[in-house]
């Protein structure tokens, strides 16, 4: 549930197929998404997801499945 609603907030943002993402995907190198565009997936995972992603933390984001992890581990708290 939580990757496929990924899939669609990256695949808006990145205009792409959600079908294209996957889990061990790079942003940058696999997705070629700028800094611009991870900000702006950010931001739309902390609305779709109703949780709060420190600054500190996107920097060190680099695959799909980093946040997943870090979704699951926001929404435990």
């Amino acid at each position: 549930m939580e990757f496929e609603k990924l899939q669609m907030i990256i695949a808006e943002v990145l205009s792409i197929d959600s079908e294209d993402v996957r889990p061990e995907m790079s942003f940058v190198d696999d997705l070629g998404a700028d800094s611009l565009e991870i900000y702006q997936i950010i931001m739309g995972i902390e609305d779709s997801f109703d949780i709060v992603i420190d600054e500190s933390m996107v920097e060190s984001i680099e695959t799909v499945e980093q946040v997943l992890q870090l979704i699951g581990e926001r929404q435990a708290d």
